[in-house]
């Protein structure tokens, strides 16, 4: 075993396809490439039943607990068990065989929970990841609520970042993907917060995956991701029109799932859904497009992306949420406020050199994302010998004023 601090992994999301699972399996696979003792506790894969299984894997301890029939679906991947507490003991046991020095969560889910709960009654020290604003996915998706309560979204996405703030507050250091984040999460649990950003592989995702012709009279535009109200796909449909109009010769790749997918397929005939993509399949996918185009304004970083640029695609994003800290505006891509992002794609899509340019910029870029630099600072700022859980002092101001 390694001699780094003893590390009882709960991440929220491991087996799926979002960026939660992306960056967790990176963690693990760290982990092992570092010698890092890892006890890595999460669910099984979606849809599979059974008893937990364990497995060792290098330095890592593997410990698979799928969840029940009764699982509440919040996503087509994504579920959770009211009946998780059935491997209390299992949790127990392993963790008294572990001895962990500290225990790391990644947000409030089932496996969040008994994350905390251990760290609080083991006396164990508590870190704890920021991946997904939950309190922004409340809001919009009790839009429909607007009708009768106007302010009704409003209210639901304030008490949601209360409640999980207040759950984060239970951590003695907390990581988030961008400054901005960084900065709430301070002022909400008054605990100091690093910034903990998102690697890549760029052997994977690399222009040389391109099976197109570089020079090619229609345009690739490409979207990755869950295909659901948050994402703000609404605006491709709008894209497309526009672009239409400019008579700019343009189709999309569209790749995932999700509840806004029958949608989209009847309002983009033309466009290309090629459901989950993984592996090389994903890459090839990627290095085919021309232009990325993200119009979400809730996620905390994107690491889709982050793998467009490192496939040598610029990509168009909006000025709101984590993406905006990834991409240059006018280097590696174009950043938008929401009501200008249509406008400046169009005006992109016309300039062939520009985009080419671009291109060349965010592979450049990409090379010197490392996940191992990322996660050498997470793993330097641990918690090594205090207790998890703090008491809830509260000062005026924010660490960072």
């Amino acid at each position: 075993m390694g001699t780094g601090p003893r590390v009882a992994f709960f991440p929220d999301s491991f087996h799926e396809v979002n960026g939660v699972a992306h960056t967790a399996r990176n963690f693990a696979a760290y982990a092992k490439r570092h010698n890092l003792p890892m006890l890595c506790i999460r669910a099984g894969a979606p849809g599979v039943r059974g008893k937990a299984n364990l497995n060792t894997n290098g330095s890592v301890t593997e410990v698979d607990l799928p969840r029940s029939a009764f699982s509440i679906a919040m996503e087509k991947d994504l579920s959770f068990d009211p009946t998780f507490s059935r491997y209390a003991i299992t949790i127990d046991q392993e963790l008294d065989r572990f001895k962990p020095d500290l225990i790391h969560i990644t947000g409030p889910s089932e496996l969040g929970i008994f994350g905390a709960y251990f760290a609080w009654r083991k006396n164990i020290p508590l870190a704890a990841s920021w991946h997904t604003n939950l309190h922004e996915y409340a809001g919009r998706r009790s839009a429909p609520l607007a009708t009768m309560l106007p302010q009704a979204p409003q209210w639901i996405e304030s008490g949601a970042l209360h409640a999980t703030s207040s759950f984060y507050r239970l951590a003695k250091v907390l990581y988030a993907p961008n400054e901005e984040l960084c900065t709430l999460l301070e002022h909400k649990t008054q605990r100091t917060c690093h910034v903990m950003r998102r690697g890549v592989d760029t052997e994977l995702f690399s222009p040389t995956r391109r099976t197109r012709p570089t020079h090619n009279d229609e345009l690739i535009l490409g979207y990755v991701g869950r295909l659901s109200i948050e994402k703000n796909v609404a605006l491709l449909p709008l894209l497309q029109q526009a672009l239409d109009v400019a008579r700019v010769n343009a189709r999309f790749c569209i790749i995932g799932h999700g509840g806004e997918e029958a949608a989209l397929r009847q309002a983009l005939p033309n466009a290309d859904f090629a459901g989950v993509l993984r592996g090389e399949a994903l890459a090839t996918a990627y290095a085919n497009m021309d232009l990325f185009v993200f119009p979400s304004e809730t996620d905390t970083f994107g690491n889709v992306v982050l793998e467009a640029l490192a496939s040598g695609v610029p990509a168009a994003v909006t000025d709101g949420g984590g993406p905006k800290f990834i991409v240059t505006n006018e280097g590696t891509g174009i950043v938008r406020s929401t009501s200008a992002w249509i406008e400046g794609i169009v005006e992109l899509t016309k300039d062939r050199e520009r985009l080419r340019t671009m291109g060349e910029a965010a592979r450049t870029y990409a090379i010197g994302c490392s996940w191992d630099a990322i996660f050498d600072a997470v793993v330097a700022e641990y918690p090594r010998t205090t207790p998890a859980i703090q008491p809830l002092k509260f000062s005026a101001e924010s660490p960072r004023q």
